[in-house]
Order: structure tokens, then sequence, then C-alpha cells
């Protein structure tokens, strides 16, 4: 009974230097993870911030993105609402001028006996011909209507007449000349068709 003791010390410090021993390769490994994540912890920060940056230049360069696409957009269509205004002056001085143009026609169909006269109506004969083909070069064009067939679009039929050697719906006389600009009809043409 006296070994018991001894024996029983020796289990104890066995013991004891096994807790010992666990306590140190625990410790070990824990100092080993906290090195590792100590290691770790700047990349996952340096990593977060790196992400942080990449989100705030893709962010950034998407709203450049955005605000360059919002401008061209701008752009163009500040510059069809200025062709459009542009277009619309110009059909309103065009259906001005028409009547000047009328009377130049009328004026001109009537030629005068006198040598002094013919001279006047030869100039004025010259000025119509000019603005005609000022307005002809800015996109006025006169609608052909004789002999065509009558096309609600662009003629007016104000009276109806018979010929036979014509067919019916095709525009006998013009009353008076119509005329678009880049297309669209400024004034139909005054028209009479055959019945």
């Amino acid at each position: 009974m006296a070994k018991e003791p001894k024996d029983m010390e020796n289990i104890e410090v066995d013991e004891a230097e096994t807790k010992v021993e666990e306590t140190t390769e625990e410790e070990a490994q824990e100092a080993t993870e906290n090195a590792e994540e100590t290691e770790e912890a700047p990349k996952k920060k340096k990593k977060e911030k790196k992400d942080k940056k990449d989100e705030q230049i893709e962010e950034l360069t998407d709203r450049v993105k955005r605000q360059l696409a919002e401008f061209e957009n701008f752009r163009n269509r500040s510059e069809k609402e200025k062709a459009a205004m542009f277009d619309m002056g110009a059909r309103t001085i065009i259906e001005k001028i028409l009547p000047v143009i009328d009377n130049f026609e009328r004026g001109l169909a009537s030629k005068p006996d006198s040598e002094e006269a013919k001279a006047f109506a030869d100039g004025m004969e010259m000025v119509y011909k000019q603005l005609l083909t000022n307005l002809t070069e800015a996109g006025m064009e006169q609608i052909e209507a004789v002999d065509k067939e009558f096309n609600p679009d662009l003629h007016n039929a104000v009276m109806q007449v018979e010929a036979e050697d014509k067919e019916s719906g095709t525009v006998a006389a013009e009353l008076q000349k119509g005329y678009t600009y880049h297309g669209t009809v400024v004034r139909h043409s005054m028209v009479s068709v055959v019945s």
C-alpha cells in the first residue's frame, strides 16, 4: 500500500504532463490559426477595399456613360426640333410668297403693246424666274396637275367638267397652282376634274 501513493503521484504527474502537452499543442494550433488569421485579415481588408473601390469605379463609370447617353439624346432631339422649326418657318414664308407669285403670273399673262411696257414686262419676268429658282433651290416644287389622275392629297377639286377626249377622274384644268415644300403640301392645286 505504500506503493500506491507513489504510483498515484506518478499517474498524477503523467496526467499533468499530458495536459501540459495537450495545452501546448492546442496553444500552438491556436497560435498558428491566429497567425494565419492575422495574415489573412490584411488581405481581406485589402480585398474589401479593392472591392469597394471597384464598385465605386463601376458605379461612377456607369453614371458617366448614362450622362453621356442622355446628353447625346438631348443633342439629337434639339437638332430635330431645330430642323422642324426651320421647316415650319420656311413653309410659313412660302405660304406668304405664293400670292405674290400668283400676281406675277397674272401680270405676265397679259402682254403689253408698247415697247416701254414690254421692256418693263421682260424685267418683271426675270424677277419672277429668279424668285421661282430661289424657292426651288430651297425645296419648293410645283405640283403637276393637268392631265394627271386626281389625287386628293395634292389636288383640290372645285368643279367637274365633261370631256370626251380625257378619262374620268383626270384633271382637266388647273385654276391655281399648288406647291410642296420637301414633299409636304404647302398649297393644294385648285383643279377642275373630268366627270
